[in-house]
C-alpha cells in the first residue's frame, strides 16, 4: 500500500494560501480525466434544469416557503410539511452536487499540464453562474414564483449549460488559433440557426410563464397572455429551426464539408425531430407533467446540439511552443 504523504507546516500554509496551486503541484490528471470532469459538469447542468422542472410540475415550488432556510428557523423540511417540501429541498441539495462537479472541473483544468488558463476561466465562469442562479432561485421563492423571475432562472441555467458545453469542447482541442472548416456563407447560416434557437428558448419560457403549470397549488401570478397563442408561435419558431438545420445539412453536403460539421448537424436534426414529437403530443394531450418534463430535457439537448454545430465549424490545433531565436554568436557566425 502507498502511504499518505505527511504535510509539514510549510505545505499546510501553502495549501491554505492557494489550494488549487497546491493540488496542481502534486497531481497531473490525464486529458481524459479533464474531459470527463468537464462532461460531468455539463451533465449536472442539465440534471439541475430537469429536477427544477420536476419541482414546478409537481407543484412543489413553494414546498420550502422561504430562502435560504426551508422554513423560518429550519434549514431542512420539518415533519409538519408535505412531500412537496422534500422535493423542493432535494432540488436545493442538488445544487451542492452541481457545485462539486464544477469544482472537480476547475481542479482538473488547473492541474492539467501544460496549464491552460482558458479552461480554468471557463470553469470559474460556471461557478459564478451557479452562485448567481442559486441566489436568483431564492428570489424566485421569496417573490412567490413570479413567472418573470422563473423565466430568468431558466435562462441563467441555459447560460450555465452554454459555458459547460464550451468547456467540454475545449478540453478536446488545443489552444492554437481557430481555423475555419467552412466558408463565410455557411458560418452565417449557422449563426442564424443560433439566433433562432435562442429566440425559440426565450419564447418557450413565455409559454411556461403563461401556461397552467404554475409551480404551486396556490394562486400564483401568471404572464397575462393567452398561452395557446404563444405556444403556436413557439411551434412556428421550432419549424424555422428545423428548416435551418435541414438547409445547413444540405449546404454542408453540397460543399463537401468535413465529417464533423455534418455529423453534428445530423445529430441536431434528430434531436429536433424527437423534441417536435414530444411538443405536439404534450400540446394535444393538455400538457401532462411527464411530457412537459421530457420537453424541458429536450430543450437542453437542442441547445447543446446547436452549440456543438457551431463549435464544429472550426478546429483548434495544439498551440505551437515559442522557439528561441538565434543567439548572437550564431548570427555573427552566419554573417562571417
Amino acid at each position: 500500500m502507498v502511504g499518505v504523504p505527511k504535510l509539514n507546516p510549510a505545505d499546510a500554509a501553502a495549501a491554505v494560501r492557494n489550494p488549487l496551486a497546491f493540488i496542481a503541484e502534486r497531481w497531473t490528471p490525464s486529458p481524459r480525466t479533464v474531459q470527463r470532469a468537464a462532461l460531468a459538469a455539463l451533465v449536472m447542468s442539465v440534471v439541475i434544469v430537469v429536477t427544477g422542472g420536476a419541482v414546478r410540475l409537481t407543484g412543489s415550488g413553494l414546498g420550502c416557503p422561504t430562502w435560504p432556510e426551508c422554513t423560518d428557523g429550519s434549514l431542512t423540511p420539518t415533519t409538519a410539511l408535505s412531500y412537496h417540501s422534500a422535493i423542493e429541498f432535494g432540488n436545493r441539495m442538488l445544487t451542492y452536487v452541481l457545485c462539486a462537479a464544477v469544482g472537480w472541473a476547475i481542479i482538473a483544468a488547473r492541474s492539467e499540464k501544460p496549464y491552460r488558463r482558458s479552461l480554468t476561466r471557463l470553469g470559474w465562469a460556471q461557478f459564478w453562474l451557479v452562485m448567481s442562479n442559486a441566489i436568483l432561485g431564492g428570489v424566485v421563492v421569496l417573490v412567490g414564483l413570479n413567472p418573470y423571475t422563473v423565466a430568468a432562472h431558466f435562462l441563467l441555467a441555459t447560460a450555465l449549460t452554454t459555458v459547460a458545453a464550451l468547456m467540454w469542447q475545449r478540453t478536446r482541442e488545443g489552444d492554437g488559433a481557430p481555423r475555419p472548416l467552412v466558408g463565410k456563407a455557411v458560418q452565417q447560416l449557422v449563426w442564424f440557426l443560433v439566433a433562432a434557437s435562442l429566440l425559440l428558448i426565450a419564447i418557450g419560457t413565455v409559454v411556461t410563464g403563461a401556461g397552467p403549470h404554475a409551480g404551486d397549488s396556490s394562486d400564483v401570478k401568471r404572464i397575462p397572455i393567452d398561452w395557446e397563442t404563444v405556444a403556436k408561435l413557439h411551434a412556428v419558431l421550432a419549424w424555422i429551426v428545423v428548416t435551418l438545420t435541414f438547409a445547413l445539412w444540405f449546404v454542408l453536403k453540397a460543399v463537401d464539408a468535413p465529417k464533423s460539421p455534418l455529423a453534428r448537424t445530423r445529430d441536431l436534426f434528430l434531436i429536433l425531430l424527437g423534441q417536435g414529437v414530444i411538443g405536439y403530443v404534450q400540446y394535444f394531450t393538455h400538457l401532462p407533467e411527464l411530457l412537459v418534463g421530457l420537453h424541458m430535457l429536450g430543450s437542453c439537448l437542442v441547445w447543446i446540439g446547436v452549440l456543438r454545430v457551431l463549435l464544429a465549424l472550426r478546429e483548434r490545433p495544439e498551440a505551437m511552443p515559442d522557439l528561441p531565436g538565434p543567439s548572437a554568436e550564431m548570427t555573427v557566425g552566419t554573417r562571417a
